[in-house]
């Protein structure tokens, strides 16, 4: 019984590295389709507005902390500041860029090598977004009267960034899979 289950389970690895790639693809679809939404744009701005390699995208970095908008809570004033500060705009370039990773990683079996640049984007991409457990102080919980805030205590931002770790994972697995592919079709 032990030898039969673990003969099975030892054939599995094909199926995962399938269903690796189908998640990555169902994921950055998904998310890349919500960025053209008013709440998924909010939401993304602590971590743009902090982070030293993408609050250029917007005019006013510095001041979104007056501006935010809960989770599906939209204040007049505050949607106004976030057109201002190109907060809308970024986010439908951020979707764009997310959708088209997500066709390139899609595209492994008929086009191995433009797969392979879009894992490659997915995993530079989760470095940058993994950079915000650093640079982003609403990755932490905040000090409010307990022992428990700060590192290590990961709030709802930063408990989202860290899953980004099995991405990287992810896509380095779909990468090397369609260098692979790539290769043994060249030769």
């Amino acid at each position: 019984m032990k030898n039969s289950l673990a003969i099975f389970i030892s054939g599995l690895e094909p199926l995962g590295k399938k269903v690796v790639r189908f998640g990555i693809v169902v994921v950055f679809l998904w998310i890349g389709g919500l960025k053209f939404f008013t709440y998924e744009a909010d939401g993304i701005v602590p971590f743009v507005a902090n982070s030293p390699f993408m609050s250029f995208f917007y005019q006013d970095p510095a001041d979104y902390k007056k501006h935010i908008n809960k989770e599906g809570e939209l204040v007049a004033e505050n949607h106004q500041w976030h057109i201002a500060n190109n907060t809308y705009g970024y986010s439908k370039g951020l979707g764009v860029f997310l959708i088209t990773v997500a066709i390139l990683v899609a595209l492994h079996s008929l086009a191995p090598f433009p797969s392979m640049i879009g894992s490659i984007l997915i995993f530079i991409m989760t470095l940058g977004t993994l950079s915000f457990l650093v640079t982003t102080p609403e990755s932490w919980v905040p000090s409010l009267g307990d022992e428990q805030h700060g590192f290590p205590y990961l709030s709802a931002r930063g408990r989202l960034v860290l899953k980004d770790i099995m991405i990287l994972a992810g896509a380095i697995i779909t990468m090397s899979e369609s260098a692979k592919l790539y290769l043994d079709r060249k030769r």
